[in-house]
């Protein structure tokens, strides 16, 4: 891109019809109200409801290609798009704006100040501006009035792409500093398009950027949860016995770990006070709930998937009782990779070597849950390297290169969960109890699992027991009633592990 074209890259919100900047979280929340965007529940959460797009469209995400992302982007995984293109976007916006209502909403990705960047947001529903100051680190009221956003994200949901059949794009341009997203109301795509940034950003540093939530024991040990959509990144990091520093996106440099984040993006279906109290409790004004169907009485039904599987809360961090702000941790002393197997013949619990573990982050085996993504409407298979495929712009290396280095130095013990099914596959086991796997998890951290045997598959190391969990389920096989079909399905998805490992060999 020449530089007359990265200086012409940009959108000038104060042209708009009506223009608000950074206002309260009561006057967006009236906003939104007013503007018909959604309405309040009997929580006091706002509702609002996403329309066509109940989930990220990973199809519709280009980056700009030129000459200085030509030899950085992993274009494998990344579909490109030419300058001009992306200038087409950027104009299709400024002549949209004039006849827009038009909040701006200044926020930071990253809760350390070294490796913080400066993003603007201007969107057109209240909505949006509320969602993505909940989701994103917010400024103090001295640093607004000194805010100079290194990086723009422009969200006009209600224009369209209209490009190849194509109604939604999420373009970003790494040069000019930008990203333009229209054609869908799904507010994720917005704090997704700043983990990109940050993945992009990071590893060039020499900092992991990682796919992961983080908590810290009383003790000060770090955890960290790798893991896609729907494995339990949210959940299992919500401990009452820990304190939360992040549920989704982290950095890891020299100090420790850090937030990129300052809210959480929590699924809500089948919530129960029961099951998960901390996001139970962290659901109301504020907080925005997405695609929750309610009764009469404005109660919400969590256990209703009419809209989608993937019902959202997005909720501030300090919602989250003891959550550590800022949200900053130490060097992880234990690292989980969860997988929601849906072959349901991965143990629950393996305890894994640094070969093992590199094998398992570069291949990144999950199945993606219904209404994570666009038209998946069941668990499917897939292989999402570094347990986040969607949001790497590098090269799978860079990212693992930079793991291998931070186990070797600080002595991080790699774990796999499965947090999918178990005696038999998806339609035919169940999935594995939340409260097996939390007991699982606790016992790894306080060093509590001590016997061990290898699993003959995989080749992975099970314990023998752990308290509060049946011991038939720590060996998958045990779990189902026909062992020739468990074997023949283990050997399968062992073959698929080690023919897409191939690709990194």
């Amino acid at each position: 891109m020449s530089t007359a074209s990265v200086a012409t890259a940009s959108i000038d919100p104060a042209k708009g019809r009506e223009v608000y900047w950074n206002l309260t979280v009561p006057e967006l929340i009236e906003h939104a109200i007013r503007n018909g965007e959604g309405q309040l529940a009997d929580n006091g959460a706002l509702v609002a409801y996403t329309g066509k797009y109940t989930g990220r469209t990973p199809k519709d995400k280009l980056t700009v290609r030129d000459s200085s992302t030509e030899d950085k982007v992993w274009w494998d995984n990344n579909a490109s798009i030419p300058s001009d293109t992306f200038q087409m976007l950027i104009d299709k916006a400024n002549a949209a704006i004039p006849n827009k209502r038009i909040y701006v909403v200044d926020t930071f990705g990253g809760a350390d100040p070294e490796h913080r960047i400066k993003v603007r947001f201007i969107v057109e529903n209240a909505y949006h501006a509320l969602f993505i100051r909940t989701l994103l680190i917010r400024p103090t009221r001295d640093e607004l009035e000194a805010f100079q956003p290194e990086w723009t994200v422009t969200d006009l949901c209600r224009e369209t792409w209209d490009r190849d059949g194509r109604d939604a794009v999420i373009a970003l341009n790494f040069s000019a500093k930008s990203v333009v997203i229209m054609g869908t109301n799904y507010a994720g795509e917005m704090k997704k398009s700043v983990f990109t940034i940050m993945n992009y950003l990071l590893p060039l540093k020499g900092v992991m950027s990682m796919h992961c939530s983080a908590n810290v024991g009383l003790s000060g040990d770090t955890a960290l949860f790798f893991g896609l959509s729907g494995t339990g990144k949210t959940t299992l990091s919500a401990d009452p016995n820990r304190n939360l520093i992040g549920d989704d996106e982290h950095g890891w440099d020299e100090k420790g770990v850090f937030n990129v984040e300052g809210g959480c993006y929590a699924k809500c279906i089948k919530l129960s006070h029961e099951g998960e109290p901390e996001i139970w409790n962290a659901i109301k004004f504020g907080s925005v709930l997405e695609n929750v169907v309610m009764d009469e009485s404005r109660q919400p039904d969590y256990d209703d998937g009419t809209l989608t599987e993937n019902t959202r809360c997005a909720y501030p961090l300090d919602y989250i009782e003891g959550a550590v702000l800022p949200s900053l941790g130490g060097h992880p002393k234990n690292i989980f990779f969860l997988t929601c197997d849906a072959f349901g013949v991965l143990p629950p619990i393996s305890k894994l070597s640094k070969e093992q573990a590199m094998y398992h982050f570069l291949n990144g085996y999950t199945a993606k849950v219904a209404g994570t993504e666009a038209g998946v409407t069941e668990p499917t298979t897939t292989f999402s390297t570094c347990f986040g495929a969607p949001f790497l712009p590098l090269h799978p290396s860079d990212y693992s290169t930079l793991l291998g280095e931070k186990i070797d130095k600080h002595g991080a013990q790699v774990w796999l969960i499965n947090t999918g099914w178990t005696g038999g596959p998806y339609g035919v086991g169940s999935r594995m109890k939340l409260r097996y796997t939390r007991d699982m998890i606790q016992a790894a951290l306080e060093g509590k699992l001590t016997e061990w045997q290898t699993e003959p598959v995989f080749g992975l190391q099970i314990p023998k027991g752990c308290a509060g969990v049946p011991t038939e389920l720590l060996s998958p096989r045990e779990t189902w009633s026909d062992k020739d079909a468990y074997d023949k399905k283990a050997h399968e998805l062992k073959a698929m592990f080690d023919a897409n490992f191939q690709k990194f060999s």
